[in-house]
């Protein structure tokens, strides 16, 4: 999927206008399909804050998202 491919640029594209508007998202699905240093270091980063989250659950998703 273009999305996770950085090199396009539309992953970070897409998250920072999500940042810039302070909208948090939840980013829910399987993502052990992507092993490359820079897309895992990528969702780890994001995942350390709350703005945008990678998360393998809908359940995960919404007790992020509850979490003021």
């Amino acid at each position: 999927m273009a999305f996770f491919d950085l090199k396009n640029g539309m992953a970070g594209e897409i998250l920072q206008k999500f940042s810039n508007y302070r909208v948090r998202l939840a980013i829910v699905g399987d993502f052990s399909a992507y092993t490359g240093k820079s897309i895992t270091d990528f969702m780890y980063e994001s995942n350390q804050g709350k703005q945008v989250n990678f998360l393998k659950s809908l359940e995960e998703a919404l007790g992020k998202l509850s979490i003021g």
